[in-house]
């Protein structure tokens, strides 16, 4: 075996027993108590008869006040609950992130160089469904505990899942967030230093290199574009900390493309029933082939009444561009737009021919410039056909600022090939569209192939 630098040796994770028992010494008595004869009274029994009466007459009238107060405190409780709960906003909601405090602040922790041509790789092909527990045995090695401390306040416990097999790893931001040293814990029990890549808080998402660690198991990520609603999905986290790391749950995508508010901001995550706890963050949700299709970051709970199955991760087409900015630039790349509003599925225009009518076009954008009208269809971008806005966005995604983008339009009959100047983000336009995700009109009943 090759031998391990000093400072990068694993070591057995601290406190990795979570219970024993150990029976006690059959010598050692701890209590007993000896049961009398029948009809036989111990000595002395007559004499302290009336002074036993005394005392427990004392003891009952101390046990009656007692509970009394003890009623009245949980009356007063129980008005003060009801009155402030009416005052209330009966709807309001609040998520719960995946660690016991708010903690914030910069992260020290040693850096990682960003830059090394590390990619995060997404499949949109996958193998044969597995069953539970082959997905648990495939994924698990590659889902590692995350201990990040925060100085004299303690430690933030979370999830990660190691996506090349030299230690790369993928958490949430708020993880890490305000620490200055991280370890990681393989499902083996041993444990690596961690140096800090790159993060983004917007997005929630950190990437983490393990030290020394090599030929690691790496889990594979697939493409979120492709779960529908009621697919199956499994989660591998560590639900209250490192207790009970390794945990796996399962459930079913609740919904896609959900907009959610977090903190004051938007962010647009796959729903899931798999139930999700504190310490969960950051671990992957997992497709039914044994693909990583998105991080989970949040659960939703609600002051006044029980929410259960309420989970939300960042969906793995998404994310892939934020992390490839990180482990590039250090930093996520302004993202360009269209200027093009589309209908969400498209229309088979001749045979073989789909394409995705423009319902909008921003004015002055790249694609008013380009010359895309409102009725127009777009056939093709970036040389791959479009049969869903969802397939538009994948291709955004891979263009930068200063790129060019062909695309085929389909008008009245007449196919045009037009090319993208990609010079415009967000703020640089008064309504930015890509894709949009507008439901089809009444009359527009065509399957896809």
């Amino acid at each position: 075996m090759e031998e391990r630098n000093e400072t990068c040796r694993p070591e057995r994770l601290p406190g990795e027993v979570v219970e024993t028992y150990r029976q006690p010494d059959p010598r050692e008595v701890v209590e007993t108590y000896a049961r009398p004869l029948p009809g036989a009274r111990p000595a002395g029994t007559l004499l302290k008869t009336a002074a036993r009466k005394k005392r427990r007459k004392g003891l009952w009238i101390f046990l009656a006040v007692f509970a009394a107060a003890a009623l009245l405190a949980a009356g007063a409780r129980l008005l003060a609950q009801r009155y402030d709960r009416a005052h209330r906003d009966p709807f309001e909601k609040f998520y719960e992130e995946y660690h016991q405090e708010e903690i914030s602040g910069e992260i020290t922790i040693p850096a990682w160089p960003t830059g090394q041509g590390v990619k995060l790789p997404v499949l949109r092909e996958h193998d044969r469904a597995l069953t539970a527990q082959e997905i648990y045995r495939l994924v698990n090695p590659s889902v590692v505990t995350v201990m990040a401390y925060l100085g004299d306040v303690g430690m933030s416990v979370g999830t990660g899942v190691v996506f090349t097999s030299d230690g790369y790893l993928l958490t949430n931001y708020h993880v890490v967030e305000g620490s200055w040293q991280c370890v990681v814990a393989l499902d083996t029990g041993y444990s690596y230093e961690a140096n800090y890549v790159a993060g983004d808080q917007e997005n929630d998402l950190a990437v983490l290199k393990i030290v020394g660690a090599e030929e690691l198991p790496a889990a594979e990520f697939g493409d979120s574009d492709l779960l529908t609603v009621g697919d199956k999905v499994y989660a591998i986290g560590n639900p209250l900390g490192v207790e009970l790391r390794g945990t796996l749950t399962d459930g079913i995508v609740s919904a896609i493309n959900r907009d959610v508010e977090v903190d004051g901001r938007t962010m647009t995550l796959i729903q899931t029933n798999a139930a999700l706890n504190s310490g969960n963050s950051g671990g992957p949700l997992i497709n039914e082939y044994g693909q990583v299709v998105g991080i989970n970051v949040i659960k939703m709970s609600s002051d006044y009444s029980n929410v259960e199955g309420l989970g939300f991760a960042i969906p793995s087409a998404s994310m892939q561009r934020i992390v490839n900015d990180l482990l590039e630039y250090g930093k996520v790349q302004p993202e360009p737009v269209l200027g093009v509003t589309v209908y969400q599925i498209g229309v088979q225009l001749e045979e073989e021919l789909w394409g995705l009518e423009v319902k909008e076009v921003t004015p002055d954008s790249a694609a008013d410039k380009a010359g895309i009208q409102v009725g127009d269809f777009v056939t093709s971008a970036g040389g791959e056909a479009l049969y869903t806005s969802q397939d538009l966005l994948r291709i955004r995604r891979q263009y930068y600022l200063g790129d060019e983008l062909p695309m085929t339009i389909w008008r009245d009959g007449e196919i045009l090939e037009v090319t993208l100047q990609l010079e415009q983000t967000a703020e640089d336009v008064e309504a930015p569209a890509a894709g949009g995700t507008y439901e089809l009109p009444p009359d527009r009943t065509s399957e896809l192939p």
